[in-house]
């Protein structure tokens, strides 16, 4: 069975923002910092472009800013598009983007969406809300973030004519949102690491079957944590990484994190009973977690003033469970596949941020602990340290079995599929005493999973873009056991470099 944890509402805000607000006819300039605190801060577009920070951290804003009450009552009548721009706005400055450029960028962004609302609660028996964040093109909820991503990146690209080289290691869903995010842009080449074998027949799929010549695909013998060796050496060498544009979309990119702190603010609005009460009522926000970009987005909405309470539910790879739970952020033996294939990582990279928003920004306790991680894949986190995440986040670990009896039952209570992912946040609710206002973030659709749903004895149901991808070309190039997958990627980056003509000395012109 799975196991849990308890936690408090925790973390406020900044400087505060709204018709109560006393800092000025204008808030500060948003720029961000490296959470190792070893280069100067960057303003959004240089953030956007840099994936990892030179110092090895990950940006932050400088500033988080804070929602008061009448704000959040306000944007409470907001549509999830209209959420996404207010909330992008406040990390974008005008300057860089005007705002009505930014509106348009994240009306082309969503223009692809089935669904008229983009995302969509589902109301289900038992207390059971379900936050569908998977109506874009790939059916997972990356969609929502690497779109308006991808149209950051070629605004400003086409402002200054340069060309980037887009560099991706993906657990399953990641790899096939970026790149649809940027597929056929001439200004963009996009290298994908998929882990053979880890991924499902339609997570690879939709990766391998598209064909553009700025599309390229490899599918290596290894796990995920493995696929991001070879990228992160390739972003250490900073010469290389400077001459040929590298850039991450992975969630290490702050990018993604800011649009998805907009899921949390709609699920709260969504879920909570009253808006007229003061103070605010509290929603649970129950967060099926890999990497922990989606657990990240939503530490930083809570920390803005949102009466959220975070569970970050994890499957059998339970090391963001036991860092919540007694501290201890340290590697097991090995990683374990489950049904929810996409969080099965060990290393999950944001836990970065999340340690140094509760350290108060402590850029350099922050840089002393990653560091010493990397070394032992072992870490103790301070007590002090401990206790705040431990006052921020719930924490559960779900095992297959617990995926399985929480996707059969959600299905006969409701005839309602729920992906594996899914599951893991509904097998959370399930143990839970009623009367909890609480949502449970869907990040996929359970079309995408068929064999976990034939080992629940369900019956898949594809919608015909999926069930396409079994008789389309594919293309993509192994990466072996024994190889040197850095060296491979030098080599097929340099390649593309020469065969586009594209002259890199440092700043890239097309």
């Amino acid at each position: 069975m799975g196991s849990f944890g308890r936690c408090q509402l925790g973390m406020r805000g900044c400087f505060q923002w709204g018709p109560g607000s006393d800092c000025g006819a204008s808030p500060a300039p948003m720029e961000y910092v490296s959470t190792r605190g070893g280069v100067e801060a960057v303003d959004f577009e240089e953030a956007l472009f840099s994936g990892y920070a030179p110092d090895g951290g990950l940006f932050m804003p400088q500033h988080i800013p804070s929602l008061d009450g009448d704000t959040l009552r306000r944007w409470s009548r907001l549509s999830y598009r209209e959420l996404v721009k207010e909330l992008c706005s406040l990390f974008i400055t005008a300057e860089l983007v005007p705002r009505s450029m930014l509106n348009d960028l994240i009306d082309r962004a969503f223009s692809r969406f089935r669904h008229k609302d983009i995302i969509h609660l589902s109301r289900l028996k038992d207390g059971l809300n379900v936050l569908e964040l998977w109506h874009g093109v790939t059916y997972a909820f990356k969609d929502l973030s690497l779109s308006c991503t991808g149209q950051f990146l070629q605004y400003f690209l086409e402002k200054k004519q340069k060309h980037v080289t887009i560099l991706v290691g993906t657990s399953g869903d990641t790899g096939s949102s970026a790149i649809e995010s940027v597929r056929g842009q001439k200004n963009m080449d996009i290298f994908v690491l998929l882990p053979k074998g880890f991924c499902t027949q339609i997570q690879e799929l939709q990766m391998t079957t598209v064909i553009e010549d700025n599309v390229h695909v490899f599918a290596a013998h290894g796990n995920s944590d493995e696929i991001d060796e070879p990228i992160k050496e390739l972003f250490a060498d900073v010469d290389f990484a400077r001459k040929y544009n590298l850039m991450s979309l992975n969630s290490v990119n702050w990018s993604r994190i800011m649009v998805q702190i907009a899921h949390h603010f709609y699920a709260y609005f969504q879920c909570a009973p009253s808006l007229d009460t003061t103070p605010l009522p509290v929603v649970e926000i129950v967060v099926p977690t890999g990497g922990g970009g989606n657990i990240t987005a939503g530490c930083i909405a809570q920390k803005m003033g949102l009466p959220i309470r975070l569970v970050a539910a994890v499957n059998s790879n339970d090391i963001i469970h036991r860092t919540v739970q007694r501290g201890d952020f340290s590697l097991s033996e090995s990683v374990k596949a489950t049904l929810a294939s996409a969080m099965d990582i060990q290393e999950p990279y944001n836990v970065e941020r999340i340690l140094w928003l509760l350290s108060g920004s402590d850029s350099h306790l922050t840089k002393t602990l990653m560091e010493r991680f990397s070394v032992s894949k072992s870490l103790k986190l301070p007590e002090d340290l401990h206790r705040k995440l431990s006052e921020t986040l719930c924490s559960c670990s779900a095992s297959d079995e617990d995926i399985v009896q929480a996707m059969r039952r959600c299905w006969d209570e409701n005839r309602y599929l729920l992906c594996p992912h899914s599951a893991v946040a509904a097998h959370y609710h399930y143990s839970q005493p009623d009367g909890t206002a609480r949502c449970c973030l869907a990040p996929a659709s359970a079309a995408k999973f068929q064999n976990a749903l034939l080992r629940a004895g369900l019956v898949p149901q594809l919608p015909p873009e999926i069930t396409a991808l079994t008789a389309m070309e594919t293309r993509s190039t192994p990466l072996e056991r024994g190889q040197d997958w850095a060296q491979a990627l030098r080599e097929w980056i340099e390649a593309t470099a020469q065969q586009r003509g594209i002259a890199r000395q440092g700043v890239t012109q097309t």
